[in-house]
């Protein structure tokens, strides 16, 4: 945590403009396209990882779709992960998100400005209500990230069992599944130190309809579940990796 409170807490810009921004965004969001919310928040998160030293390498990202909307599953490795992949993925991007962890400001602001969804552990009739509008929103064109390990505790680069409930949106939307492999997420924000941290975004081969179309959502999770552990033992056998590829 010391490397947050670095980047945060003695921040001008941070406390004196990137947070009275983004409130005014998200309270008069209809004033401005997703596009230039979207913006905002990149821009946030490219001064936390200047001001951090975190560098963050991403492949793959010639396997999102150009068009229409999908989902993203990505594992779980701490509260980085989320500044890592949006920092590595252009168009706009929204999240579902525990509403426990939007008690911060930083994620309540963030979920707001791009326009996410709160899950409520306690409250089941909330969690139905949002995923049917998250599922609303992809059959629209809108793109979403979903951390199907539904929280992170110290696993660090191993997997936690996925919840095969999160699986239901694209049964319902029959858009394409995205696998998305981080690696060293958990470093920024849980190593003691400010040294200098690299962390890796991997979006894998989509998963689309004809693929998955008459499996479970428990067969569609351990398919997700393998392509990113397959990732991450690749990376494992392969260190050090490969420096040659973006670096953002």
């Amino acid at each position: 945590m010391l490397r947050f409170y670095f980047i945060l807490v003695p921040s001008i810009v941070f406390n004196f403009y990137y947070l009275p921004l983004m409130w005014y965004m998200s309270k008069y969001s209809h004033k401005y396209s997703e596009q230039t919310r979207y913006k905002v928040g990149r821009s946030l998160i490219r001064m936390i990882k200047r001001r951090g030293r975190i560098t963050t390498i991403s492949t793959g990202k010639e396997f999102l779709p150009k068009d229409g909307g999908y989902i993203m599953y990505s594992n779980h490795q701490g509260k980085y992960d989320m500044l890592g992949i949006v920092s590595t993925h252009d168009k706009p991007c929204a999240i579902v998100i525990d509403k426990k962890t939007t008690k911060e400001i930083m994620p309540r602001l963030y979920t707001r400005l791009v326009k996410g969804q709160k899950l409520d552990k306690k409250d089941p009739r909330q969690q139905v209500k949002a995923i049917y509008q998250v599922i609303k929103e992809i059959k629209e064109g809108r793109r979403y990230l979903l951390f199907p390990e539904g929280g992170y505790t110290d696993n660090k680069n191993t997997l936690l069992p996925f919840h095969p409930g999160s699986f239901k949106i694209p049964l319902k939307t029959k858009c394409p599944i995205i696998p998305v492999a981080i690696y060293d997420s958990y470093k920024p924000f849980t190593i003691n130190s400010i040294r200098r941290v690299t962390t890796q975004v991997h979006y894998l081969e989509p998963i689309l309809y004809e693929q998955y179309a008459g499996m479970t959502t428990r067969e569609i999770s351990d398919l997700v579940y393998e392509r990113i552990r397959n990732k991450i033992n690749q990376i494992d056998n392969s260190k050090p990796y490969l420096t040659t590829k973006k670096a953002v």
